[in-house]
């Protein structure tokens, strides 16, 4: 399982005006094909009336997918532009449709390539991009007399304490980055005497803005 990547928060569009033109960018995210498509076509279906509904997506740990459509417009004038932004910004599991209501000027070959890479790069922005860290989910018991101590180094650490339970012992749920579990187990060992149970629950992704 891949640990860190790059993606796209939550859907967002952009609208732009080339040449009386209308260029209106969406993003979001998409961890299959068929969520790429649903996206595609729920854009096709807001924007019926539009002249063109181009896309692009990448999607795949080691991008192992990845599809363009011109919707119509010259040739590698749309979609591929579109699949080149994705990959210059290091994007995955992302898909991008780019709606076009023609305003009566042509645009060339080259004004289209320039239309479509800023409508999808205006999208993103508007989108925000994210890194998502894998973590483990790590839970340490210890007896009342550490709390204190604990909680208070865990609260100045980088490490984000999901919750504690209070039972017979106290237990602490806190996200680790799985790079760094050994480090942790270790920190924890010293700080308590080695009078701690750690023990990891599972592994989730955490979502950090990159700016």
């Amino acid at each position: 399982m891949r640990e860190n990547y790059i993606t796209v928060g939550a859907s967002a569009s952009a609208e732009i005006l080339i040449n009386k033109s209308r260029f209106i960018g969406h993003a979001a995210r998409a961890e299959t094909e068929q969520q790429a498509i649903a996206f595609i076509d729920s854009i096709k279906q807001q924007h019926r009336q539009a002249t063109h509904n181009c896309s692009a997506y990448i999607i795949g740990e080691h991008d192992s997918i990845q599809k363009a459509n011109d919707d119509g417009e010259p040739s590698g004038t749309a979609g591929v532009p579109m699949l080149e932004v994705l990959k210059k910004q290091g994007l995955k599991d992302t898909v991008l449709v780019v709606t076009r209501y023609y305003g009566g000027i042509k645009l060339g070959g080259g004004g289209l390539i320039r239309a479509y890479g800023k409508s999808a790069t205006e999208a993103i922005s508007a989108t925000g991009v994210i890194e998502r860290r894998l973590h483990h989910l790590m839970r340490v018991s210890i007896d009342y007399t550490w709390l204190g101590k604990m909680e208070n180094e865990i609260r100045q650490s980088e490490y984000p304490l999901a919750g504690i339970d209070y039972s017979d012992l106290v237990e602490l749920s806190i996200y680790v980055p799985i790079e760094k579990e050994q480090a942790f187990i270790s920190w924890v060992n010293e700080m308590t005497n080695g009078q701690a149970n750690i023990s990891s629950e599972k592994t989730e992704f955490l979502e950090f803005p990159t700016s």
